[in-house]
C-alpha cells in the first residue's frame, strides 16, 4: 500500500505540472527543440547509412554478428529446434535449480519485449518501401538472429549474480564485466557500464514512452479523441501493479498475455488467409520474385534487402542484449539450455508473426501494381502506392479490415496488449541496468519503478519525437557494446555447447521425470 501511495503522489505532482492542454503543448515544443538540438548528432550517428547506400551501419553490424555466430556454432538454430521445444515444455526442468522463472516464462517475458509494434507497423513499412521481397530478407535475418540470441542468453545465465533470497541479476553488463575479467581482457567494466546507460535510456523511451504513445493513438482511432494523460495514468497504474512484484510477477502476467495476444493476432491473420486461400501461392511467388528483382521498388534487390534486414533487426532485437536480461532469471543449472530456449524467440517474432503480417497485406491487395507489367506503382516519396493511401499500422489495419470490417478492433486490442507487455519487459531490463549502476537495494528498485511509470504518462500525453528517436538510438547502441562482448566471449559458449551435447548424447543428461526413477 505504501508503494502505491508514493506512486499516486508522484502522479498527482506530474498532473499539476500540466494544468492546461496549451501549457502541455508548449512544454512539448520546448522539449522537442532543446532535446533535438542536444542529441540529434547521436541519433544521426547510430542510424547513419553506409556511404553510398541507404543501409544503416548498425543493421549491418547486427546482421554480420548473427552470420558469424551462425557459422561459428555450426547452424545451431537449425540443429536444436526439437530440444529447444522440449526445454520450453519443462521436460528437463529441475524445480530445485537456482533462478526465479521457468524456461517458458523467461521466453514469454523476452518475447513480450520484442513482439509488438515492429511486427504490425514495422512490417507494413518494410513491404510498402521494399515490396513483398523485403519479407524474404526479413525471414533470413530472423533465422540468422536466432544464433545471436543463443549466444547472448547462454552468457546471461552463466555470468548472472545469484542472491541468498533466490533472486538473480544478469545480462550483458554482468557477462561483459565478469567475462572480460575472467579472460584478463581490459575495459570490461567500462563497456558494461556503457551498455547499462544505453539500456536505461532505451527502456524509458522505446520500451516505454513510444509504446504508451502508440497505444493512446490506437485507442483514439477506435473510441475518439481524449487527453493522452488519461491513457497514461491508467497504463502507469497497471504497469506499476505488475512490476512492483518483480520478475516473478512480470513473468506470471507475460506467460498469459503473450500466448493470448499471439493467438489473437495470428488467429485473425489465419482467418484472413483462409478467406483468401487461393492467393497464398501467388503471395509467396511475389515474396520470392520481389526478393531478387524488387518488382519495381526503388533499388530493386538492394532496396528489398535493406528494408527486410532493417525491420527484422528492429523487430526481434537479436544481438541488442535486452533479452539476455530476462532469460538470465531462468531456473536452470545449465546455462546453455537457456541459449537453446532463446533461439526460438526470433523464429516466433520474425519468421512467424512478421511473415503473417506481410502475407495479409499482400494477399488483401493493399499494394497497388500495374496489371500489365505486374510491377508496383510508386508514389512521390518512392514508397509503393497503397489502396487507401495508408502506411504503417494504418496499412495493417486496412488489410485486416478489408476482409472483415470489425477486425481493426481486434488489431486495436492486440496493439494495446503488445504495448503493455513490452513496457513490462523493458521495465525489468531498465531496472537491472539501473541496479547494476546504482546498487542492488529495494530503495533503488522502487525509485526506478516510479520513474518508469511517470515516463508512461509523459509518453501517452506527449509527442516527444526527438526524445523517442534518441531512445531508439540508445537501444541499438546497446548492440555495439553487446556484440563486441559476444565476439570475445563466444569461445566460452562453444565450450558449454560441446560439453552439454556430449553429455546429452551419452545419456548423462536426461529428462527430469526420468532422473527421479
Amino acid at each position: 500500500m505504501k508503494n502505491f501511495t508514493i506512486l499516486i503522489t508522484a502522479l498527482a505532482s506530474l498532473l499539476l505540472m500540466s494544468t492546461t492542454a496549451q501549457a502541455a503543448e508548449g512544454i512539448d515544443a520546448a522539449v522537442n527543440e532543446a532535446f533535438g538540438a542536444a542529441t540529434g548528432w547521436f541519433v544521426a550517428l547510430i542510424f547513419a547509412p553506409i556511404p553510398g547506400t541507404s543501409f544503416p551501419w548498425i543493421v549491418l553490424w547486427l546482421v554480420t554478428g548473427a552470420s558469424i555466430f551462425t557459422l561459428y556454432f555450426g547452424f545451431v538454430q537449425f540443429r536444436s529446434i526439437g530440444h529447444s521445444i522440449a526445454l520450453v515444455k519443462g521436460d528437463y526442468s529441475n524445480p530445485n535449480d537456482a533462478g526465479e522463472v521457468s524456461h517458458f516464462q523467461a521466453l514469454a517475458t523476452a518475447l513480450s519485449g520484442t513482439v509488438g509494434l515492429g511486427n504490425i507497423a514495422g512490417v507494413a513499412v518494410a513491404v510498402s518501401i521494399g515490396g513483398p521481397g523485403a519479407t524474404f530478407w526479413m525471414i533470413l535475418a530472423g533465422l540468422l538472429g536466432m544464433a545471436s540470441k543463443f549466444t547472448e542468453c547462454t552468457l546471461g545465465v552463466k555470468y548472472r549474480n545469484e542472491y541468498k533470497d533466490g533472486s538473480v541479476s544478469g545480462g550483458p553488463m554482468y557477462y561483459i564485466s565478469k567475462g572480460f575479467a575472467e579472460k584478463g581482457i581490459p575495459g570490461g567494466k567500462l563497456l558494461a557500464g556503457l551498455f547499462a546507460v544505453f539500456c536505461i535510456l532505451g527502456s524509458l523511451g522505446g520500451g516505454n514512452m513510444f509504446q504508451a504513445n502508440q497505444a493512446h493513438a490506437q485507442l483514439t482511432q477506435v473510441i475518439g479523441n481524449y487527453p493522452g494523460w488519461i491513457t497514461g495514468v491508467i497504463f502507469a497504474a497497471l504497469v506499476f501493479s505488475v512490476i512492483v512484484g518483480g520478475i516473478k510477477s512480470i513473468a506470471r502476467v507475460t506467460d498469459k498475455v503473450v500466448p493470448f495476444m499471439g493467438i489473437l493476432y495470428v488467429g485473425a491473420a489465419v482467418i484472413i488467409l483462409i478467406f483468401n486461400a487461393d492467393k497464398i501461392g501467388w503471395a509467396f511467388g511475389q515474396i520470392f520474385t520481389g526478393a531478387f528483382t524488387g518488382l519495381g521498388v526503388a533499388g530493386g534487390l538492394v532496396g528489398a534487402l535493406i528494408q527486410g534486414f532493417k525491420r527484422a533487426a528492429f523487430s526481434n532485437e537479436a544481438g541488442v542484449g535486452s533479452a539476455a536480461i530476462a532469460h538470465s532469471a531462468v531456473q536452470t543449472s545449465e546455462p546453455i539450455t537457456e541459449g537453446f530456449v532463446s533461439l526460438l524467440e526470433p523464429f516466433i517474432d520474425t519468421v512467424v508473426i512478421c511473415t503473417m503480417t506481410a502475407l495479409v497485406i499482400i494477399i488483401t491487395g493493399q499494394l497497388v501494381s500495374d496489371p500489365q507489367t505486374g510491377l508496383y506503382i510508386l508514389n512521390e516519396s518512392g514508397s509503393i502506392m497503397t489502396a487507401d493511401g495508408s502506411s504503417g499500422v494504418a496499412l495493417t489495419s486496412a488489410a485486416f479490415g478489408s476482409t472483415i470490417s470489425w477486425f481493426p478492433f481486434i488489431l486495436a486490442i492486440a496493439v494495446i496488449l503488445f504495448a503493455f507487455s513490452t513496457m513490462l519487459s523493458w521495465s525489468y531490463y531498465g531496472l537491472k541496468a539501473w541496479t547494476y549502476l546504482f546498487g542492488e537495494s529495494k530503495k533503488m528498485e522502487l525509485t526506478f519503478k516510479i520513474i518508469f511509470c511517470l515516463f508512461v504518462i509523459v509518453g501517452a500525453a506527449s509527442s516527444l519525437g526527438p526524445v523517442i528517436d534518441f531512445s531508439d538510438a540508445a537501444i541499438f547502441a546497446m548492440a555495439v557494446a553487446n556484440i563486441i562482448g559476444l565476439y570475445f566471449l563466444m569461445p566460452i559458449v562453444k565450450k558449454e555447447l560441446t560439453s552439454y551435447l556430449a553429455r546429452l548424447k551419452s545419456g548423462e543428461i536426461v529428462k527430469y521425470k526420468d532422473s527421479k526413477k
